[in-house]
């Protein structure tokens, strides 16, 4: 396995991404420690995890709030002697579909606070109590404008949580902490099967891609469970694009 002995935090753990990413470092051996705000949801996908031989926990934490990250961040390096995987894949907070002209100015900037204020807790905290490496994986990535429709503060926020991705790597380099973002043009799966519109826009990204279909849950936590491993130990400072093309480097 990929990950064995291997210990993790996926924040946001309970929602598509982060439920589907702790699964793929699961598999892989990987410890995961599971985080967020509503304990429910969190303990739903521990008990998969742990009913599929996977080794699992959850905690609430409130990633916006640096006393509960440090807090847990403390708890899981004790209860396993080590952390080696930070994964963050908390809600934006965003607005989309209001042009720039017409948002208020809070609904902007809420995706760029929240996304910048909970990579920095959650990625330093992590970097602090990694002692024989590790790898802090970010997900989003930015991108261009999208023509016709109105995204917000979103862009935004993900170029700047690259500016932060380079200069973590650069700062925590010579201690063998590696930082990447996984770069996404979008998941279907992750909207909601009652969305209004959701074929529309599932047709939208399968059709952007050049390989005729979008990436899917799995293939996010396959990529994950890869880069977090010793087998991309070269991989920093770097994004991995999971985005089938819709995205061009």
């Amino acid at each position: 396995m990929l990950l064995e002995e291997k210990t993790a935090i996926v924040y946001g753990g309970a929602g598509s991404i982060g439920s589907a990413v702790a699964r793929g470092l699961a598999v892989e051996g990987a410890r995961v420690f599971l985080a967020g705000r509503t304990l429910e949801p969190l303990t739903r996908v521990a008990e998969e995890i742990l009913a599929s031989g996977g080794r699992a926990e959850a905690a609430v934490v409130d990633a916006l709030d640096a006393d509960s990250v440090d807090r847990h961040a403390d708890a899981v390096a004790a209860a396993s002697g080590r952390l080696d995987i930070s994964f963050t894949a908390i809600s934006d907070n965003d607005v989309q579909g209001t042009p720039l002209v017409e948002m208020d100015v809070e609904d902007y900037l809420a995706p760029v606070v929240n996304g910048v204020r909970t990579t920095f807790l959650t990625a330093t905290a992590g970097a602090r109590r990694m002692r024989d490496g590790g790898v802090i994986l970010i997900f989003g990535g930015s991108g261009d404008p999208v023509r016709g429709y109105s995204l917000g503060g979103l862009q935004t926020a993900f170029h700047a949580l690259e500016a932060m991705r380079r200069q973590l790597a650069a700062e925590l380099g010579e201690r063998g902490v590696r930082t990447v973002t996984m770069r996404s043009g979008g998941v279907p799966e992750t909207i909601p099967e009652d969305f209004d519109g959701r074929d529309r826009i599932v047709k939208s990204l399968d059709e952007s891609t050049l390989t005729g279909r979008s990436a899917t849950l799995e293939d996010v936590a396959n990529i994950a469970a890869f880069v977090a491993s010793d087998q991309a130990r070269t991989m920093t400072a770097a994004t991995v694009n999971t985005s089938a093309g819709s995205l061009i480097d």
